[in-house]
Order: structure tokens, then C-alpha cells, then sequence
């Protein structure tokens, strides 16, 4: 069965740092991307960054300045570097992949479980 588990978040100070990992497993026969979605109380969840299996990446325009998405594909696993960590970015962060089962002939939509990253002083 394939899931994908998010780690690494955490509270931060404003201006500091954290870095957010998502790794995909179970029978894995092609992930076509991977990225991060957040979602703050009372707000709508939105898209963060991403990456293509062509390795085409898509970043939100007010965090595409002190964010990263990079992956490792041996580890089938994405990260998400956060630098200068600002109280907006409070929010939970989800993981979201495109993965084709080996027991399937189409990729599927899969989500994290989700993990809180809190940025206070």
C-alpha cells in the first residue's frame, strides 16, 4: 500500500529556520510529482512548492524567495527548506503526490497526514 509521511516540522522563531521531508513508500512504479500544500486555521489550503518527475519545480510567488523543494529520488523523498521564517507561514503543512502502484495501471492522488509548523517569538 503506498503512503507518503510528512517529518520535520517544528516551532521556529521568526527569521529562523526549518526543513520539512515527505517520503513516499510502499510498491512504487512511477511518482510524477511531489510537492507541499499548507493550510492555516480558518483559511484555505494553498499550494506551496513542486516538483515535476521532469524535474520542473513551481514555487508560491510569496515564499519563492526563502523556500526550496528538492527531492531525492533514490529515497523517493522531497524536502522542503524554510528560510527566514515569518509568522505567516504558520500553517500545516500537507505533502501531496501523483504515484503509480505496481499493482496499478494509472497514478493515484495521495495526501500526508499533515504536520504543524509554527513560526512565534
Amino acid at each position: 500500500q503506498v503512503h507518503v509521511v510528512e517529518s520535520g516540522g517544528g516551532t521556529a522563531q521568526p527569521g529562523g529556520s526549518l526543513k520539512l521531508s515527505c517520503a513516499a513508500s510502499g510498491t512504487i512504479f512511477e511518482i510524477g510529482f511531489m510537492g507541499w500544500f499548507r493550510q492555516a486555521p480558518g483559511q484555505e489550503r494553498e499550494f506551496v512548492a513542486g516538483l515535476s518527475s521532469g524535474g520542473g519545480s513551481s514555487v508560491l510567488d510569496s515564499v519563492k524567495d526563502r523556500f526550496t523543494i528538492s527531492r531525492d529520488s533514490a529515497k523517493k523523498t522531497v524536502y522542503l527548506q524554510m528560510n527566514s521564517l515569518k509568522p505567516e507561514d504558520t500553517a500545516v503543512y500537507y505533502c501531496n503526490a501523483d504515484i503509480r502502484a505496481t499493482t496499478d495501471p494509472f497514478s493515484r492522488n495521495y495526501w500526508g497526514q499533515g504536520i504543524q509548523v509554527t513560526v512565534s517569538s
